[in-house]
């Protein structure tokens, strides 16, 4: 008897950095009343709701801003942030304005979004997510939530979550692996049918089907270094032009899979939840199959390596949660009440992977995606740094691409990060078990090591630039030196035999005009000597005699592209 699952519950999670430069240059109009990044959001948002590139605003609904409003003891806000230590409730949770007056606090360094979807169950209307791979497999699941997350530091997570019931365990495996691409990479893997041929958001019920986006990946082109993104991406981040490079995305050719599955008990032997089909169930959800020299399963290892990877929970009751660098996933048998608690609103782990469970697992992957995208950035300055270190001709705007990359870098490891975000030593253990699948200790001490060698290479090159200025200095004091010396020699007014060579010579008086020219040249040689040396290295003295230059701040990856151009 086939496997089957009464629930299948599942995000797919896309993190992006949007080129924050580049975006606020391009829509300057917005920006122009607004001091700061995350206080132009909502507008630059809203002012796309009418854009007729994209089908989503008019035929689905534009993004909405959906900060928490209420805060009594039954609403999602104070069943959510209660768990969480009250320095990360301030931190990860957008209250809108709720606590401004309270707090002092004028504005949130995280705006959540929503697309409303319950509008269209009163019309008999839902929206698919459908996906079909070359070898006719498919699949139509429910989209029951559509959020958008975005950061004051230019990252954001775009989550899509769909729902079914009542399916083969094998369908739910095939939807968790396939709907997660967002590209194919190769041609190979279309025909192969390891990635999905087709993939389409529509409405139905309520009359006709109306597809709102479709991406068949007929025509794959790279867009500079960019992946090509299926639509049903790009169109859902509408407010954002990819062609543009206004944003790129953070992983590869897969979305996070943030998964919850519960097991029909009836459709599987007894005691299967302590059996080795389980783990090797819950390996095919975390896609980590391990299999031995001899092609057969290989136990042993995969238990080895599933406790490094998974814990249980009520163990005698199946619930295990399991991490990868690539999914988060919890699997359960049935639906039970936990323990003695007699649960009347709702079944507890699915409410728990509902609400702060989904919040841990996107902390820690903003966590991965920040870390990620400072990784690019430290690159990207670095190879400006290293072009102009033979000819120490570090630019202003050098330095200030090294200072904001350790100022931001200050501000994510002393305002955002933190190794522990709960209360409970539940919520703990689930957030350290991603944290370590995204590996993001060893990747925060790489990226605050090379952050450091970066100021360290700066700091060299300037200190190699001081010391040519003071070797130039002390050439001038040497050459102003020399020319006083001798025009204060002849300034000395000796009398007797001196003044009768020099300055009141008998004759032609020919000893006389050859001092007058021999100070004249050293004078002028001097000082025009000295206009040379400066007017050479006029940038170095320029902080020096005259005020700052008002630059406007221009995007690090347009500005090395076109370095590249060059």
């Amino acid at each position: 008897m086939e496997a089957q699952a009464l629930h299948l519950h599942t995000y797919f999670v896309f993190p992006f950095s949007v080129d924050k430069e580049a975006v606020m240059q391009d829509h300057q109009r917005v920006w122009a009343r607004h001091d700061y990044w995350v206080e132009g959001l909502d507008d630059w948002i809203a002012d796309h709701g009418q854009s007729a590139g994209s089908p989503v605003p008019g035929r689905l609904g534009k993004w909405q801003r959906d900060a928490f409003k209420r805060f009594d003891m039954d609403s999602f806000a104070y069943q959510d942030m209660v768990f969480f230590h009250p320095f990360v409730r301030r931190v990860f949770f957008d209250t809108g304005d709720s606590f401004s007056a309270e707090c002092g606090e004028t504005e949130n360094m995280v705006h959540c979004y929503t697309i409303p979807l319950l509008h269209l169950g009163e019309t008999g209307r839902q929206l698919v997510f459908e996906a079909e791979d070359a070898r006719g497999r498919k699949a139509s699941l429910r989209v029951s939530d559509l959020r958008l997350f975005m950061f004051s530091n230019g990252i954001g997570i775009l989550t899509l979550g769909v729902e079914a019931t009542h399916l083969p365990v094998a369908d739910a495996l095939w939807i968790n692996e396939m709907m997660r691409k967002v590209y194919p990479s190769s041609g190979r893997q279309l025909r192969e049918g390891r990635t999905p041929s087709r993939l389409t958001l529509k409405l139905e019920g309520g009359g006709e089907t109306q597809v709102i986006v479709e991406e068949t990946f007929s025509k794959c082109v790279m867009k500079g270094y960019l992946p090509p993104l299926s639509r049903t991406i790009t169109e859902l981040l509408y407010f954002l032009n990819y062609s543009k490079q206004e944003f790129e995305p953070l992983l590869d050719e897969r979305m996070i899979v943030y998964s919850y599955l519960s097991v029909d008990a009836s459709s599987v032997p007894p005691e299967f939840h302590m059996s080795e089909d389980y783990e090797i169930l819950m390996s095919r959800l975390l896609f980590v199959d391990r299999w031995g020299d001899d092609y057969r399963y290989d136990a042993d290892f995969t238990r080895e390596a599933l406790r490094k990877q998974v814990y249980r929970r009520w163990a005698h009751q199946g619930t295990l949660y399991g991490f990868t660098s690539f999914s988060n996933v919890t699997m359960v048998m049935g639906r039970f009440d936990c323990d003695e608690h007699q649960l009347k609103e709702g079944f507890l782990v699915h409410r728990m992977f509902m609400s702060r469970y989904y919040l841990t697992a996107l902390v820690a992957l903003f966590y991965r995606a920040t870390l990620l995208d400072f990784s690019e950035r430290t690159a990207l300055v670095s190879r400006a740094l290293g072009r102009r270190f033979g000819t120490t001709k570090v630019t202003d705007e050098d330095t200030r691409n090294v200072a904001k990359l350790m100022a931001e870098f200050q501000l994510f490891s002393n305002y955002w990060h933190f190794s522990e975000l709960a209360n409970k030593d539940e919520e703990i253990e689930h957030f350290q078990m991603q944290c370590d699948a995204f590996r993001l200790g060893p990747m925060k001490s790489e990226v605050e090591q090379e952050i450091e060698k970066l100021n360290y290479s700066l700091d060299r090159i300037y200190q190699l630039r001081n010391t040519e200025s003071i070797n130039r200095l002390a050439m001038l004091s040497m050459i102003l030196g020399g020319g006083a010396m001798v025009t204060g020699y002849f300034g000395m007014n000796f009398g007797q035999e001196f003044e009768r060579i020099f300055f009141n010579p008998p004759g032609g008086g020919w000893v006389h005009i050859l001092a007058i020219i021999l100070v004249t040249l050293v004078t002028v040689g001097s000082v025009l000597f000295t206009i040379f040396l400066v007017i050479s290295n006029w940038q170095d003295y320029r902080k020096i005699l005259l005020p700052p230059r008002i630059t406007k701040v221009e995007s690090l990856r347009r500005t090395i592209g076109q370095d590249d151009e060059d």
